[in-house]
């Protein structure tokens, strides 16, 4: 082998050497794709989500980890806004911590270095290097509870119903906002392991009981699945909302409804596969499933979403890329209507 060159699967020849020059962010990405290494898998991972933009297909975000506290909130916003993704599922905390962003609850960079007990006589929450006012978060709460107890104690709410509710009034800036605007289903599978959850847990306290029917989120996000021509997932981290996309395929074998898999898949993680968890497994891993199409376009990239998520978000914009057309949701007691339409 030739030193300075991979060999693809073909036999053809790229140079993993890539030239410096001027160029923007999208061509940066692309050309990073020749590479070695995860710096590779980026590039490769920004050619499928193109990929997956040009076909009529559903794309599925799934968010885990402490993603907006960290500073993403408003890239997530900006897929949603911009229809680069079409169902967002989501862990409670993420969706917490933007509805506090919109708010004017505001999340600042700290010190992972500070002194923790301080912290806590000050009424300061410490994630990592970032800090938040636990004061300002007990707002947030009876926010919740509040906007709880304006709701129906006569019927069972999907997670998903509760977000677009949520998302009223919000600036399109935060997720739950630009998914209000934009009619794009939110699904949080473990909602009560989160600050909504005990925003909620106020008022049921207070005998206004409230209750989100998690297995209606199952069967509403599996009527997606079912109802799509083809459907492609991007998962930023892993944990419940990757497996809570995953298992659509396996619900939809079951019922006699099944796509073959989701046709393409990307994930940006820190996770990896030797432990068995479903975080870092690999797609590969989920082909075995069925979750995964055995001829999907498939690429992991195992580095710090902070770091991925913005380059690759950023490339998608500056490449200019336009869908043709993009899936529009009609909710009813009977069931989902999805069709798509053209851009």
């Amino acid at each position: 082998m030739d030193q300075g060159h991979k060999f693809t699967c073909n036999g053809e020849k790229i140079r993993t050497t890539i030239p410096m020059k001027d160029r923007d962010i999208a061509d940066l990405i692309r050309d990073m794709g020749k590479m070695g290494f995860q710096g590779g898998q980026l590039g490769a991972s920004l050619r499928v989500w193109e990929r997956m933009l040009g076909e009529e297909a559903t794309i599925f975000l799934g968010l885990a980890g402490a993603m907006v506290p960290a500073g993403l909130g408003e890239f997530i916003a900006y897929l949603l806004r911009e229809h680069k993704v079409d169902c967002l599922v989501s862990t409670g905390a993420n969706l917490f911590h933007d509805l506090c962003e919109g708010l004017g609850i505001v999340h600042y960079q700290g010190s992972a270095c500070a002194d923790d007990a301080y912290l806590n006589e000050c009424k300061i929450d410490r994630i990592y290097d970032v800090f938040v006012s636990e004061v300002e978060l007990h707002k947030a709460d009876l926010y919740i509870s509040d906007f709880v107890k304006r709701l129906s104690t006569d019927r069972r709410y999907s997670s998903r119903e509760l977000m677009y509710m949520l998302g009223e009034g919000l600036p399109e800036t935060t997720i739950l906002g630009a998914a209000h605007k934009a009619n794009i289903p939110i699904f949080v599978p473990a909602l009560g392991d989160s600050s909504i959850g005990i925003g909620m847990v106020i008022a049921y306290r207070e005998g206004h009981k409230v209750m989100v029917d998690q297995l209606k989120d199952v069967d509403e996000i599996t009527q997606i699945v079912e109802k799509s021509n083809q459907t492609g997932v991007v998962y930023i981290g892993g944990g419940v909302p990757k497996n809570f996309i995953q298992q659509t395929e396996v619900i939809a074998e079951l019922i006699g409804v099944y796509s073959g898999g989701h046709s393409y898949a990307v994930q940006y993680t820190t996770d990896v596969p030797q432990w068995g968890g479903l975080s870092g497994c690999t797609f590969e891993e989920a082909v075995s499933w069925g979750k995964v199409a055995r001829e999907a376009s498939k690429v992991q990239v195992f580095s710090d979403a902070t770091i991925t998520v913005p380059l690759v978000v950023q490339a998608l914009r500056a490449s200019g890329i336009k869908r043709k057309s993009y899936p529009v949701f009609d909710w009813s007691e009977a069931g989902l209507k999805l069709r798509y339409e053209k851009v």
